[in-house]
């Protein structure tokens, strides 16, 4: 009998890997928590560098816009100079621009730093999957369990490690993520051996052209709505709680902590006993009804509410994903570059968008914008049911089968995931 336990993978053990995997695994941790690093302490770079909320709000802007263009050149790059070249080009850029960004004296430079920051966190983790995948011992389901691990610890310790060291100084977060890569560096130098290339070259154009398939457009533009959702949460909420940078960082570490357990766990039990699609239009429902509250409650509520997205958002994640990567007969690689290049757009326009409607109107109505695109999320999803079905479900039902047509049969979530919020 099959365990329910999704951390046994059978003859693999997650703890069994040569060091090259643990090596990059430690360097995905510390890529992950950039994510979320600056999160709490938003407003202290905003004090410190006498800057609004939408200027500051401007690193996750060029950190993303940035993250999205790269979608179209990370597989054009490892296809060309291999794996371990393009982990340690990316990590090369991130100490480069993480450690320029702790030196900055002015908003703009931070922004820009940012900038250099994400095309080196995009070549990074576009590749460190397929390389743990290819490096580790007992097959491939421990080591995605080992890099889903290192996402959701990425995730929910980012924060806290940007409000430990964002307490003395904004500055210091960012030297840490520095040394931490440069550790990372060495280490892949020291452990990780080339890969072997692909047969194929991918070239700059295969992402956009993946994009003419129905199904993975309407999943590519359904994400692009829930994504301006999830970032508003990200990168405005910290000036609607006002908190210290240790309680703010407490807060998202709950809430990565809720993203990580959803997204693993909860979501692919979800999906077996309702079906994806019907999982993921209410999962929006819930998140939109969420931060509407979010924007509207007493202190209290809000925090409740933050903490209480990260569970929606990783259920979402976890079916976006599966739908991305099967609902097309694109190559993997290609199909969550082209569905990553239409979303990660949305996490750009959100962090820039919502203090900028907080001075047009007052602090609900970002929440309410954030509320209305997650609802518009789940109605492409519903109108564009059939579509969004992956294509073994169609074929069972014509020949006769299984009635399943009008749901996505669940293939592995937690490869699923990690491969498309990595790519």
């Amino acid at each position: 009998m099959q365990s329910d336990d999704p951390f046994d993978t059978g003859a693999g053990s997650i703890l069994r890997q040569p060091k090259a995997v643990w090596a990059t695994a430690g360097a995905s941790v510390v890529a992950f928590m950039g994510i979320g690093l600056v999160d709490p302490i938003l407003p202290s770079i905003a004090k410190g560098l006498n800057a609004t909320a939408s200027q500051v709000s401007l690193l996750f802007t060029s950190y993303f816009l940035i993250t999205a263009v790269a979608m179209l050149v990370t597989g054009f790059v490892s296809s060309r100079i291999g794996g371990r070249r393009t982990l340690l080009l990316g990590l090369a850029f991130v100490v480069v621009f993480a450690g320029l960004a702790g030196t900055s004296d002015s908003v703009a430079q931070l922004v820009g730093y940012r900038a250099g920051w994400g095309l080196g966190n995009a070549l990074f983790v576009s590749t460190a999957l397929a390389v743990i995948v290819g490096a580790a011992a007992g097959g491939s389901a421990a080591a995605i369990l080992l890099y889903e691990s290192a996402l959701g610890l990425g995730m929910a310790c980012g924060p806290l490690l940007g409000a430990l060291l964002g307490d003395a100084s904004w500055r210091y977060p960012f030297f840490g993520t520095a040394f931490l890569m440069a550790v990372g560096f060495l280490c892949i130098t020291a452990f990780l051996k080339e890969q072997p290339k692909p047969a194929r070259k991918t070239s700059l154009l295969d992402p956009v052209r993946a994009l003419g398939h129905g199904g993975l457009a309407s999943a590519a533009i359904s994400a692009f709505f829930y994504n301006y959702t999830f970032f508003t949460v990200l990168a405005f909420t910290p000036f609607v709680l006002n908190m210290t940078p240790y309680k703010s960082g407490a807060v998202f570490f709950a809430w990565g902590v809720l993203l990580a357990v959803f997204s693993v766990i909860v979501a692919p039990r979800l999906q077996e006993r309702y079906g994806s699609l019907r999982v993921l239009g209410g999962s929006l429902v819930l998140l939109a009804a969420d931060v509407v509250v979010l924007g509207y409650g007493a202190h209290t509520t809000a925090v409740v509410c933050t903490v209480l997205s990260g569970a929606f958002i990783g259920v979402n994640n976890t079916v976006y994903t599966e739908l991305a990567l099967g609902v097309s007969d694109a190559p993997r690689p290609v199909a969550s570059a082209g569905y990553n290049f239409v979303r990660w757009f949305a996490a750009a326009a959100a962090p820039y968008l919502a203090p900028k409607i907080e001075e047009w109107s007052d602090i609900h109505v970002p929440f309410v914008v954030a509320g209305v695109t997650a609802a518009v999320g789940a109605l492409v999803v519903a109108v564009r049911r059939t579509a969004l079905t992956l294509p073994q479900a169609l074929d069972s039902a014509r020949a006769g089968g299984t009635p399943t047509a009008e749901e996505p049969e669940p293939r592995h979530a937690a490869e699923d995931s990690v491969t498309v919020f990595a790519n």
